[in-house]
């Protein structure tokens, strides 16, 4: 006899407990509170964990440090907990030589009651630590809350339902159909006692009923054979199907079960045994699973799911690998990548004040249309891409540049071209008018058929023809607007939302680093617009409100130390006749002079410039970014995109020599070199 159980979310199942894992029971086993920031305290019942208090005003942070965990395999972190109040979560991965942590989890999400998070934690062939920061909120009674955290060799959507929290799996409510949790010690219908999911069509009420079982959302990309087992009765009167669902809510059908009549299947009422399935799954972004049950009566039977599992090889050998967009990236550096062309020009711009260079250095090489040496009327410059599959999501990312004096509507346009003879569609066209900017562009492609992207500069008569830049072209899997929502990255900042934990100096300079949109307000210095889209915001220092001389230090958050080397990477503009000096330093707080790292003076042209810096810093320490007022007004510095990277800068690494002075009579408007 089958007996049910209402999906639960309490945690009662005792497991063995892995490295890093914990219960709360009665200790905080291998955590520990860093001293720096508010403590975590042993509720006095026991059971969990809680910051909820401040001891000052600007103290609402606790970070629980976790044991050193050594998992070479695939590895599963779940943890139960609670935020309330305007309280945030989230659980970090730190590793030796990194100078910050990776942020694998985070929420804001308040909750009366015990919730589960599940984060895959891929192979690894280093040690690094788990890091938990609570962050309380303004509101009376913020707080936050951990019941247990269990560390398993599995992926996070495997799961056998044997314990109480369900591997984190939870039913999609429905006022009458929902999955419950079923027990038997029938060996005729199960091999053995143990739990399982299952949902019945008793519960129907009306016509097109579902029931929905959803995993936990993968937190990173993988693919290989999903293996699950099932069991159903009155086959013909429901449908029982698997989809995966990505964050947007779109659904993609994976499996469906066979209808009776099957010849491989023996659907007489007598011969209830497990099924097993073998699907390959490809989830190059977060999706979850939904395993559905449709039902039209109360008459349709019911299904049995269990020992849900997955591999990182393919079920079947046939199966074509997932896509690596990779291949449609180009900056262009080093030629055309496995893009094709017609009367696209590779050319590169010397740093000048008259025509900015490429987006991906400054001073590199991008592709132009349009330009002297192909302006004819009539004129259609092509570039295609590589051939993508169709039947996948994919975010495609470029950056296009205005350029010269003619005109400046519907210079490029971008399309798919499909090689069956279909027409080619039109995904997108260009209408911001701003030049000598680089503005980007971030378009969702989703089509049924193999694509090429195709970008389309039309030149229809000498007169109105404008000159475009086109350059860093990335291709990635996914949603463009999923992707931008995704797990922030500490190590980079592009100002677009905060300063990212950088702070002014109150007490060494004379002045503060400005953030801005847009041209400064002084003409003849100053960007027009920032690295990171063109249209976003950067960081500089306003000279018409500062004295010659005058400087602005913005301090980096405090960085951990290692032996090995670390890379620290930004764009910096220095255009205008007074321009005066850009300098980043070492600062340890144990010498009376901060180390120069790198140093820039003068005039540099209208361009972003990128700087590469290796440093080494075995000790707690800071960066120093120090603009100095030159000699006018003209004299506004500004930076954006500040990277930290471990290990050795790649490619155009800066030798950390100035750059020369340009001064006015020795840029050269004609600069431009052709390839």
């Amino acid at each position: 006899m089958l007996s049910f159980y209402i999906l639960s979310l309490i945690v009662t199942a005792k497991a063995e407990l892995l490295p890093g894992s914990c219960s709360f029971q009665e200790s905080i086993c291998d955590y520990m509170s860093d001293p720096a920031f508010l403590s975590w305290t042993l509720d006095s019942s026991g059971h969990f964990i809680t910051a909820e208090e401040r001891v000052q005003e600007d103290q609402g942070k606790a970070v629980l440090l976790g044991p050193d965990v050594d998992q070479q395999d695939w590895s599963c972190f779940r943890m139960v907990y609670q935020v309330t109040a305007g309280a945030s979560l989230q659980v970090q991965k730190r590793t030796d030589g990194e100078s910050f942590d990776q942020v694998l989890w985070t929420t804001q999400t308040p909750s009366d009651s015990w919730l589960i998070a599940s984060i895959d934690l891929q192979n690894s062939t280093e040690t690094f630590k788990i890091v938990i920061e609570g962050k309380l909120g303004e509101e009376e009674g913020s707080s936050v809350s951990i019941y247990e955290i269990k560390i398993s060799d599995k992926y996070c959507i495997e799961c056998d339902f044997e314990e109480a929290h369900l591997c984190g799996y939870t039913n999609q409510r429905n006022r009458y159909m929902n999955w419950r949790v079923g027990r038997s010690d029938d060996a005729t219908l199960t091999d053995g006692a143990g739990q399982y999911m299952c949902v019945n069509s008793t519960d129907t009420k009306s016509f097109q009923e579902v029931a929905e079982l959803v995993s936990p959302m993968t937190t990173v990309p993988m693919s290989g054979c999903l293996s699950f087992q099932y069991q159903q009765d009155h086959a013909g009167d429901h449908l029982f199907s698997l989809f995966s669902r990505d964050q947007a809510g779109q659904y993609q059908e994976l499996w469906r079960a066979d209808l009776p009549g099957n010849k491989h299947v023996d659907w007489s009422p007598e011969a209830r045994v497990w099924i097993p399935v073998q699907v390959d799954l490809k989830a190059p972004y977060p999706i979850e699973l939904v395993f559905e049950g449709a039902f039209n009566s109360p008459h349709g039977g019911y299904v049995l799911l269990d020992d849900i599992s997955f591999s990182p090889e393919f079920c079947h050998a046939g199966t074509e690998p997932t896509f690596d967009p990779s291949i449609a990236n180009c900056d262009f550096e080093s030629g055309y990548c496995q893009y094709v062309q017609t009367l696209w020009r590779r050319v590169s711009v010397k740093p000048n004040i008259y025509s900015a260079g490429d987006h991906t250095t400054g001073a590199g090489s991008f592709l132009l249309a349009n330009s002297r040496s192909s302006l004819q009327s009539g004129y259609i410059s092509r570039l295609f891409g590589p051939l993508m599959p169709g039947n996948q999501k994919y975010c495609l990312k470029f950056f296009y540049s205005l350029r010269g004096l003619s005109g400046t509507d519907q210079v490029l346009s971008a399309y798919l071209y499909y090689r069956d003879g279909t027409k080619q569609e039109q995904i997108w066209s260009q209408n911001e008018k701003i030049r000598n900017v680089w503005i980007a562009v971030e378009l969702t492609i989703q089509s049924q058929k193999n694509a090429q992207v195709v970008f389309i500069s039309t030149c229809k008569n000498v007169w109105s023809c404008g000159s475009v830049g086109l350059d860093d072209i990335e291709v990635s899997l996914g949603d463009c607007a999923l992707l931008a929502s995704s797990l922030s990255v500490p190590s980079h900042c592009d100002f677009e939302t905060d300063l990212c934990g950088y702070t002014q100096d109150k007490e060494g300079d004379s002045s503060d680093w400005m953030l801005a949109r847009g041209p400064t307000p002084t003409s003849y210095t100053g960007p027009r617009g920032d690295h990171t889209t063109g249209l976003g915001h950067y960081l500089h220092i306003e000279a018409s409100v500062m004295l010659p001389g005058h400087k602005a230090r913005l301090f980096s958050s405090s960085l951990r130390g290692s032996r090995e080397p670390q890379c620290l990477q930004f764009y910096y503009h220095m255009y205008g006749s007074g321009i005066g000096q850009l300098s980043v330093y070492l600062q340890t707080g144990q010498e009376n002079e901060d180390k120069l790292l790198w140093m820039s003076h003068g005039e540099q042209g209208i361009s972003w410039l990128r700087a590469s810096i290796n440093y080494q810093y075995d000790q707690q320490h800071q960066i120093v970014f120090e603009a100095t007022r030159g000699a006018s007004v003209r004299s506004d510095i500004a930076i954006d995109d500040v990277i930290f990277e471990r290990g050795i800068c790649r490619e155009y690494a800066d030798d950390h020599t100035p750059h020369l002075s340009l001064s006015g009579d020795n840029n050269d408007i004609q600069s431009m070199t052709f390839k």
